[in-house]
C-alpha cells in the first residue's frame, strides 16, 4: 500500500481554504476514485491527470487509486487541483518522495501533454497558503509574478509536470520547447474569463486612463460638475450627474479615476485578488496599483452588478470597482431590482451572496457615479421648452431612481449643455488632471492626519455619530443644514452626508474645520438648490 499527501487551495469568493490532497494505492482492479465534494470540472481531472502523467514520461500505477480532498465538507471547484492530484499520485507510487510533498502547496491545471496551465485566483490562493503557515508554493510559470506579490513565501514557477518531477526528485530539469514566436501563448488563456473583453465594460481601466489621453482639461465649462468631481475624489463621495445628451457626463466620469490617489500596498492586493478571481487581470501587470474603473451596460442583471450567477458565485461590477469607480451611465435604464441591490454595498463596503452551497463575501468599497438624462427625450430643462415629453412621462422616468438609493448619493449636479461661446473661446481649457489630482492628494492627506488611529480613511466612511461628537464644524455653520432637516428637505442620513461633504470641502480649501461657506457649498452640491456661494472651491464669495 502506498500513501502520499500534498496541498492545494479551494477558493470561496476571494478567500481561500487550504485543502489536503491525499492519494492512496491499494492492490486490486485498476480504478481511480476522486472523493471530497468535487464539482464537474474537478471530477474530470481524473482523465487529465492520467494523460498528463503518462505523457510526462512517468508510469501510471495499475492499482486501485483513491484521491481524497480534505476537508470533505468544503465544496471544491475548478481545475486548479490537477497539479496537486498528479504529484500526490506519483508520491503514492513512490516516483516522488512523499516527505517532500507534504509541506508544499500546488496550484495549477494540467494539459493532456503535461503542460501546467494557469487558473484564476492565484493571488488569493497563495495568500491563504501563507496565512495557513505554508512557505512553499508551486504555480504555473506564467503566474509566478502574481504569486510572488505575497511576502514570506517561496514561489516555484513550472511550465510542465516533467519539470516539477525533476525538481522534486533532484534530477536535471528538462528544457521545454518554446512556442512559435509571434503567436499568443496558449497557456495565458487560463487567466482570462470568457465574456470579459474590453467591450463589456466589466474590466479594470484605471491603469490605462493616462495611456488613453483622458485629461480633465478636455472638459469645456462645467464648473459645477468639475467641482463636484474634485470633491468626490477627495472624500470618496458618490456622485449623480444629470443633464441632456452630449453635455459631458461620460467625459467627466471617465476622468475621475485619474484624480484618485494611487492604491496602497494592502489596497492593491485587495483589488488584484478580486480581479484575479474574476479572470480580469491586465496582461503583463500582475499588481493593480491604480483605481479601477468599471462601466457596465444598462442591460446588466442584478447578478452582474453585485455578483453571483449559477454555480460558484463570482464577483460583480461592485467588487470589480473595489477601491475605484463604478460608473452607471443611463442609470434609469437599469432595472429597479439591480439598482436597489446596490444599497447594502454602498453602506457596508462589501457584498454578501448567500447560496445553498454557502455564503460568499466580496469586498465592494467603491465610488459610484450615476449619469442620467432629465427625461426620456433628454431635453427637459427649466431654462427652455424643447422637451416634448408629458409631465407624467418625466415623473415616471425620474422615479426609476428610488429615493433610498439617491439618499445615499452625496453629490447631485445638473450638467448644463455647453454653449457656443464656451466651445469657441480660445482659453476655455480648464485645470488639468495633474493639477486637480495634486489638490485631491493634499486633501486626502489632511483627512488621513485627522482620522489617524481610526478605522476610516476618507470622510465618506466616517459615521455621522462620530462626526457630530468628535469633529465639530465651526459655530453656527450647520444652522442652515439643520433648518433643511426640519423642513424635510434633508433626511437624518442626508444631514450626516452634508457634514461629511463639508469636511471634504474644508480639506480642499485648507480650513481646519468647516465654516458656513463650506457647509453652504456642501448643501448646494447635495440638494442642487443654489445657496449663493461660488462653485469653485476657495473662490471669493
Amino acid at each position: 500500500m502506498g500513501f502520499a499527501r500534498t496541498c492545494s487551495v479551494a477558493l470561496v469568493g476571494v478567500e481561500g481554504v487550504v485543502v489536503e490532497v491525499q492519494a492512496d494505492l491499494e492492490p486490486g482492479v485498476a480504478a481511480f476514485s476522486l472523493v471530497g465534494l468535487p464539482d464537474k470540472s474537478l471530477t474530470e481531472s481524473r482523465d487529465r491527470v492520467r494523460a498528463a502523467v503518462v505523457n510526462s514520461g512517468a508510469d501510471w500505477p495499475q492499482k486501485k487509486l483513491t484521491v481524497g480532498l480534505s476537508p470533505a465538507s468544503v465544496p471544491k471547484a475548478g481545475s486548479g487541483f490537477d497539479l496537486a492530484v498528479a504529484c500526490a499520485v506519483l508520491g503514492a507510487a513512490e516516483r516522488i518522495d512523499p516527505r517532500v510533498l507534504a509541506d508544499i502547496v500546488m496550484i495549477g491545471e494540467l494539459g493532456l501533454d503535461g503542460r501546467v496551465r494557469p487558473v484564476r485566483g492565484i493571488l488569493p490562493a497563495v495568500l491563504a497558503a501563507v496565512d495557513a503557515g505554508y512557505e512553499q508554493v508551486v504555480v504555473p510559470e506564467c503566474a509566478a509574478a502574481e504569486a510572488s506579490l505575497v511576502p514570506g513565501v517561496s514561489v516555484l514557477g513550472v511550465r510542465s509536470l516533467r519539470q516539477l518531477i525533476a525538481v522534486l526528485v533532484d534530477e536535471p530539469v528538462p528544457e521545454e520547447e518554446p512556442d512559435e514566436r509571434g503567436r499568443p501563448d496558449p497557456l495565458l488563456a487560463g487567466l482570462r474569463m470568457p465574456g470579459s473583453g474590453s467591450a463589456t465594460g466589466m474590466h479594470s481601466l484605471g491603469a490605462a486612463q493616462q495611456d488613453q489621453g483622458l485629461d480633465l482639461s478636455d472638459v469645456v465649462g462645467q464648473t459645477s460638475a468639475r467641482t463636484a468631481l474634485e470633491v468626490a475624489a477627495a472624500g470618496g463621495h458618490h456622485l449623480f450627474l444629470q443633464g441632456p445628451p452630449g453635455a459631458g457626463k461620460t467625459m467627466l466620469a471617465e476622468r475621475l479615476p485619474a484624480l484618485l490617489p494611487g492604491l496602497s500596498r494592502q489596497e492593491s492586493l485587495e483589488v488584484t485578488a478580486v480581479h484575479s478571481v474574476a479572470g480580469l487581470l491586465p496582461a503583463g501587470k500582475p499588481l493593480i496599483d491604480t483605481a479601477p474603473y468599471c462601466a457596465p451596460h444598462h442591460s446588466a442583471t442584478m447578478q452582474a452588478l453585485v455578483g453571483g450567477g449559477p454555480g460558484t458565485a463570482r464577483p460583480g461590477a461592485v467588487s470589480l470597482s473595489h477601491r475605484g469607480v463604478l460608473f452607471l451611465d443611463e442609470a434609469p435604464e437599469f432595472t429597479g431590482q439591480a439598482l436597489d441591490a446596490l444599497r447594502q454595498p454602498l453602506e457596508s463596503g462589501h457584498v454578501v451572496i448567500a447560496r445553498s452551497a454557502g455564503v460568499v463575501r466580496f469586498p465592494a468599497r467603491f465610488l459610484m457615479v450615476l449619469a442620467a438624462n432629465p427625461c426620456p427625450c433628454g431635453r427637459f430643462s427649466q431654462r427652455d421648452t424643447l422637451c416634448e415629453c408629458p409631465p407624467s412621462a418625466v415623473r415616471r422616468y425620474q422615479a426609476r431612481l428610488s429615493g433610498p438609493l439617491l439618499d445615499r448619493v452625496d453629490l447631485r449636479v445638473e450638467v448644463d449643455p455647453v454653449t457656443r461661446a464656451e466651445l469657441t473661446e480660445r482659453d476655455a481649457r480648464g485645470e488639468s488632471t495633474a493639477t486637480v489630482a495634486h489638490r485631491v492628494r493634499e486633501a486626502r492627506h489632511r483627512a488621513a492626519l485627522r482620522l489617524a488611529g481610526t478605522p476610516w480613511g476618507t470622510n465618506s466612511e466616517v459615521p455621522g455619530r462620530d462626526l457630530r461628537s468628535r469633529w465639530h464644524a465651526a459655530s453656527g455653520a450647520m444652522d442652515e443644514a439643520e433648518r433643511s432637516l426640519e423642513r424635510g428637505v434633508l433626511t437624518a442620513r442626508g444631514l450626516d452626508r452634508v457634514l461629511r461633504v463639508a469636511w471634504t470641502v474644508a480639506d480642499l480649501a485648507g480650513h481646519d474645520r468647516p465654516d458656513a461657506t463650506d457647509v453652504a457649498l456642501a448643501l448646494q452640491l447635495r440638494t442642487g438648490v443654489p445657496r449663493g456661494v461660488p462653485m469653485a472651491i476657495g473662490a471669493p464669495a
